[in-house]
């Protein structure tokens, strides 16, 4: 099936059909249209639906939506007839069937003076006939009478078939049915109209012809495909925080469930009920999916729900949708059916009467499920609509009485019932058959004739009608089923409405987290002691906290037959939509035997997953686990892990749980990070003490604005991730004043020595070592060990791999939170020494850490590191081969010292034969291990990103050197706070060996204009830095690393670099002549020495290049040599650009004397500054929001 070409064709159906009902509507509610004069009771109903609906544009959008649907429903229901030759003579098919220029058949034979009979005796249809031969004859005038005769014949067809398809067809005895023709699209026949394309899509192939029992799948995608585009207006409304209601919900919790899924659903429901009963029989071997019960299973006799008879097999989806569920079902009991003899002509009306039960909230899905069953049984039976029997599909409607209306009622029914309990169902478009009708209502319904016979008809007959539907709606809801099979809604509680929210909380409260939870409470109360409940779902429930109580219940008083754990990788038709699910049935009582779990979570894509399946079930593979459910209770948590070994097991019960060595603790959530944060090296260090060595006093200074702030972070172990800080002067004052919005957790733990973990990871969890000194947050959890004896235990404990399993048991999701790592138990048996290798492990992540020039400990780059390499040479191509050795040496050992944590702390527990003890140097994760920076990179690959990325390091530091941030003479920070001068570099350094820039501008320019020029003072650099006898050696190198020159490097690409290591906040700041990276004047400069004349100084040096480019401009004209001439021209065109740039920005901007505040940010400051410098879309993004902010010194748009 071709599902791409049925989306498309579905999506675009409801874009035509939405826009065609909208012409009928808007041309019937013109004053004295057509369409109010030829049947004003219609017309009628169509205005009271619209206010109903909510009126004016609403409301008519909710109509146009709905009758749009309906419209769809009928077209491709009778497609999927005429391929199937239920309808006789072909109604929106050619006689051939898959022409897509031929006219509908019904309309050439109408042109041939060929009726139906059995459409045109019908009463309803008397003058339909004498209209169309009209038309066709030219005797009634008509724009369009070919388009006109086939619109009547299309709806005496559709009057025709309301006779066996009322739910499909509605008579035109009610107004609703009078208002489908009234608002029926026009231009059917059109080429590209959805009649047309439904021809040329739904292929007789795709449709089933060959298959004995059709192929109604084909309806639950055009259905899932059909509201596709209004599902995604759904789901951008929750990112905007609207939540679902009646209208929503719909749309948002589609989901079409792949057919192998079901199927397996299906035979482990059904089919298993069948066989406990009738172990005889020899039907399973038909079903691929099917898992007979373990060896293990010993449930008695009494414990088996006796199936003595097919008709006993009662089957319910209470959320059915498109009826996939059902429709399988079907082929299933039909097999039984026949296994017992029944007579095949009998089959198909005893299914559909006995066997099959479906509920719905959307009328238009409940349309096509009773629609599919239907065909089910036609295509399985010729006489089948001759038996008059329709399927037992039930929409959940809303019905409301008023008190009058319900005084009326109990005297009808000669009862006592106070209004909430007739009123049960009056929010049904929203809770649907989450709903548990009260028992005085179950007894009315019950006691309740299912006809009119007996009925007082003097009361008013549509509150009788609507009293019928209350009695309806709770036998279907009231009733005890054999087997419950759903794929129900997913919605978790921050997406619903209000009203939903607190009735799933008030009715539901283990399943309150989801509205697919919820439906897990309910279905088990759907069927009978013995059932089964089959249901795919979010795989949530299984591992998180917030499921517990449901996973407790369900484990202490059901039986997990089966699972699928499907994981990320089923239903392929939802493109980008992740969806984790896991398949699974379970017997409704306590469990006594071993269930069976396929694990598929790294199997991708529905065929695959089929496959896989299959091949588990046929025992040819190690993912298949037979597992007692009563194992999981020595869990924390009691998460569904399956797949752990039995030692794996037993690992949670040794030692102490962690909370009691060292209590997790989860720390401060500003609630505006962009407000209260700020990376390390945008504010001044003036305001922030950052080193170690003042860490103590950090508690008790009230001078400071910025202190440490742990904030999580990427994979990384043992040391680092030390990037923020965050606003806690005067003890947090402002903070505190932001509440209630920030939530201050734990401060007595703030500034102490901590083992650290990100509560979010891509997959192995990482703790780190934090010293004394930090705040953390809410993401970056913490540990706070007695002494350094624990805090080493800990954090070997914790990096270990055996570690990782059991954490990944309790949060398979990857969401690492404090009450899962209390639960960790810790091993009390490691050896004497481990200490000292801790201390190791963390002591090279640090130093590894430190090489960075955006770590606060940085002093400077690993080519001066006389440990790394010999600098007497003077030789930067063998400082770098030098420090790649050094850091591979350095790499290599921290790969040894992690196996042997790992060995260690597995022995510790155990479990040395169940984890992987060795550490792939790709996972050691060291910045300067080329294996983890570089993975997916060849070794040789990997050393020349080394090599190239240790260059643009020297670059950067030289760049940093320029402007006086760090210094050849002095390690460290230098110049590094708001306000500082030269003045307080040389009161540092009095006689350095390079010089600083003194005002704070350096030209960066293609053209060389400049004496002092960021080329010149880089190449000065390396010859302080190197020597000058190194330094053509050393360009040469550094150019054939950067694979350019240097001037091109530091034109193109240097600020580039420059951005993406300072993480979109840079400090060096690039004045441009266009936004882009292709403005012909560059200048850099630095932050922390602005002042609010900066931009006058660049102006000058601008002036100065313009006036400089447009010299060389003018002696290139007098060439007569092509390239100088085209030269020439290129530098008047940047004369142009420059002049532009000084006239319409920079003169402007310089006028302004703008001044900034560090405090500030960068974001903001930069913003600040508008089209003066080179964009940063990740800033400038930005820019509406920031525009928002009241808090800065200098907000934005107040220059």
């Amino acid at each position: 099936m071709n599902t791409s070409k049925l989306q498309a064709f579905a999506t675009d159906a409801r874009r035509q059909l939405m826009n065609a009902v909208q012409a009928r509507l808007d041309a019937a509610l013109v004053p004295n249209s057509d369409a109010q004069v030829d049947d004003p009771r219609a017309f009628d109903f169509l205005q009271r639906e619209i206010e109903r609906a909510g009126g004016g544009e609403e409301g008519r959008k909710h109509v146009v939506e709905r009758y749009a649907y309906r419209w769809f429903n009928r077209i491709i229901a009778f497609r999927y007839m005429d391929v199937h030759g239920f309808t006789g003579t072909p109604v929106v098919s050619p006689a051939g069937l898959t022409s897509t220029n031929g006219l509908p058949e019904v309309l050439a034979a109408a042109k041939r003076g060929e009726y139906d009979s059995r459409v045109f005796s019908a009463h309803v249809n008397d003058k339909a006939k004498e209209r169309i031969e009209g038309l066709l004859s030219g005797s009634i005038m008509a724009d369009d009478p070919q388009g006109l005769a086939y619109g009547l014949l299309l709806q005496s067809e559709c009057r025709f078939w309301n006779r066996n398809l009322p739910f499909m067809f509605e008579s035109v005895g009610k107004e609703a049915g009078r208002v489908d023709e009234l608002l029926m699209p026009a231009d059917l026949l059109a080429e590209g109209s959805v009649l047309r394309n439904a021809v040329e899509v739904m292929t007789p192939e795709d449709c089933g012809v060959d298959d004995p029992s059709g192929n109604v799948e084909i309806i639950g995608w055009l259905y899932q495909y059909y509201i596709s585009e209004r599902k995604n207006e759904v789901m951008d409304g929750f990112k905007k925080n609207h939540k679902a209601g009646a209208n929503e919900i719909p749309a948002a919790t589609q989901l079409f469930t792949p057919d192998w899924i079901v199927r397996y659903l299906v035979q482990n429901t059904v089919g298993r009920l069948w066989m406990q009963s009738h172990p005889d029989s020899q039907l399973y071997k038909n079903w691929d999916y099917y898992i007979q019960p373990s060896e293990d299973d010993s449930t008695g006799n009494e414990d088996i729900l006796d199936i003595q008879a097919p008709e006993d097999l009662t089957v319910c989806d209470p959320a059915c949708g498109s009826g996939h569920m059902l429709t399988c079902a079907f082929d299933l009991l039909y097999e039984i059916y026949e296994e017992e003899g029944y007579a095949p002509s009998d089959i198909p009306g005893l299914i559909l009467k006995h066997n099959l039960y479906g509920m719905e909230i959307d009328e238009r899905a409940a349309s096509l499920a009773a629609f599919a069953l239907t065909m089910k049984a036609r295509s399985r039976s010729r006489r089948f609509f001759k038996k008059q029997v329709e399927p037992n599909i039930q929409r959940i409607a809303p019905i409301a009485f008023k008190e009058g209306e319900v005084a009326e009622l109990n005297d009808l029914y000669q009862v006592n019932l106070d209004s909430t309990v007739w009123n049960t169902y009056a929010k049904a478009d929203v809770y649907g058959s989450l709903i548990q009708p009260p028992q005085e209502l179950v007894e009315l319904a019950a006691s309740s004739p299912e006809s009119e016979d007996g009925i007082d008809t003097l009361f008013d007959p549509l509150l009788r009608e609507h009293a019928e539907d209350v009695f309806a709606q709770t036998r279907y809801l009231a009733r005890k089923y054999a087997a419950v099979v759903a794929n129900p809604p997913y919605m978790g509680a921050k997406n619903m409405s209000g009203e939903l929210k607190q009735f799933v909380q008030d009715h539901y409260e283990d399943g309150k987290a989801d509205l697919f939870a919820a439906f897990i409470l309910r279905n088990r109360q759907f069927i009978q002691h013995g059932a089964m409940l089959g249901m795919i779902t979010m795989q949530s429930w299984m591992f998180l906290s917030s499921f517990e109580a449901l996973r407790r219940k369900l484990l202490d008083s059901s039986s997990i037959e089966t699972m699928a754990h499907l994981g990320a990788g089923a239903f392929d038709s939802i493109g980008g939509e992740v969806v984790s699910t896991t398949a699974f049935t379970l017997k409704n009582n306590s469990s006594s035997g071993n269930g069976t779990y396929i694990r598929l979570v790294d199997v991708s894509g529905d065929d695959n997953q089929s496959k896989a399946c299959v091949d588990a079930i046929k025992g040819d593979t190690d993912y298949l686990f037979e597992v007692n459910q009563h194992e999981f209770a020595q869990i924390p948590g009691s998460p569904i892990v399956y797949w752990l070994s039995k030692p794996m097991l037993e690992a949670f019960a040794r030692g102490d749980k962690l909370e009691k060595i060292a209590k997790p603790r989860q720390g401060l959530a500003t609630a505006d990070n962009n407000r209260f944060i700020r990376e390390w090296w945008e504010v001044s260090q003036s305001k922030s003490k950052l080193t170690s060595d003042n860490a103590t006093d950090r508690k008790t200074s009230v001078c400071d604005k910025w202190f440490p702030y742990n904030k999580g972070g990427e994979y990384r172990k043992w040391y680092g991730n030390q990037d923020y800080v965050i606003n806690w002067e005067n003890d947090g004052q402002e903070l505190y004043d932001f509440r209630p919005k920030s939530v201050i957790r734990n401060p007595q733990f703030y500034f102490q020595s901590s083992v650290s973990w990100p509560n979010v990871s891509s997959g192995t969890p990482s703790f780190r070592y934090y010293p004394g000194g930090f705040i953390f947050s809410h993401v970056g959890d913490c540990l706070f060990p007695k002494d350094e004896l624990d805090r080493d235990k800990l954090i070997a404990i914790c990096n270990a791999s055996v570690t990782g399993q059991l954490l990944a048991a309790m949060a398979p999701t990857l969401h690492f939170e404090v009450g899962q790592v209390a639960k960790l138990p810790i091993a009390n048996l490691l050896p004497g020494n481990w200490t000292l290798k801790v201390d190791n492990l963390i002591q090279n992540a640090k130093d590894d850490w430190n090489t960075q020039e955006i770590s606060w400990n940085f002093s400077e780059p690993i080519l001066f590191d006389e440990e790394q390499t010999d600098f007497s040479s003077g030789v930067i191509e063998e400082f770098v081969k030098n420090a790649r050795s050094y850091w591979a040496m350095i790499a290599s050992e921290q790969q040894q010292l992690e196996i042997d944590n790992n060995i260690a702390v597995a022995d510790a527990y155990g479990v040395r034969d169940d984890v992987p003890c060795d550490v792939p140097l790709e996972r050691v994760s060291l910045k300067r291990n080329v294996a983890f920076a570089y993975p997916k990179d060849t070794p040789a690959v990997r050393n020349e990103k080394f090599a190239q990325d240790v260059v643009k390091e020297l670059i950067s530091y030289a760049v940093g050197c320029m402007f006086g941030r760090y210094s050849l003479d002095k390690p460290g920070l230098i110049l590094a706070s708001q306000g500082e001068t030269l003045d307080d570099f040389h009161a540092q350094i009095p006689n350095p060996s390079f010089e600083p820039d003194e005002d704070n501008v350096i030209p960066v320019t293609e053209t060389d204009c400049f004496e002092d020029d960021i080329v010149t003072r880089f190449r000065r650099f390396l010859s302080v830095a190197f020597g000058k006898e190194n330094l053509a050696a050393n360009i040469a190198y550094i150019e054939q690393i950067l694979d350019k020159s240097i001037r091109k490097y530091f034109v193109n690409d240097f600020y580039n670099d420059h951005v993406k290591m300072y993480s979109n906040r840079p400090i060096y700041w690039q004045y441009s002549s266009q936004t882009s990276n292709k403005g012909s004047f560059k200048a850099l400069v630095y932050l922390h020495r602005y002042t609010p004349k900066t931009t006058n100084v660049v102006l000058n040096y601008l002036r100065d290049y313009t006036g400089k480019i447009a010299d060389i401009a003018d002696s290139l004209e007098h060439s007569d040599r092509a390239a100088d001439q085209k030269q020439a021209a290129k530098l008047r065109k940047a004369v142009l650009e420059c002049k532009d740039y000084e006239d319409q920005t920079l003169y402007p901007l310089a006028t302004r004397n703008l001044e900034m505040d560090l405090d500030d940010g960068v974001l903001v400051n930069y913003l600040r500054m508008g089209k003066a410098l080179r964009s940063i879309p990740s800033i400038e993004k930005k820019r509406k929001d920031v525009s928002t902010w009241t808090w800065p010194v200098h907000p934005l748009g107040k220059e």
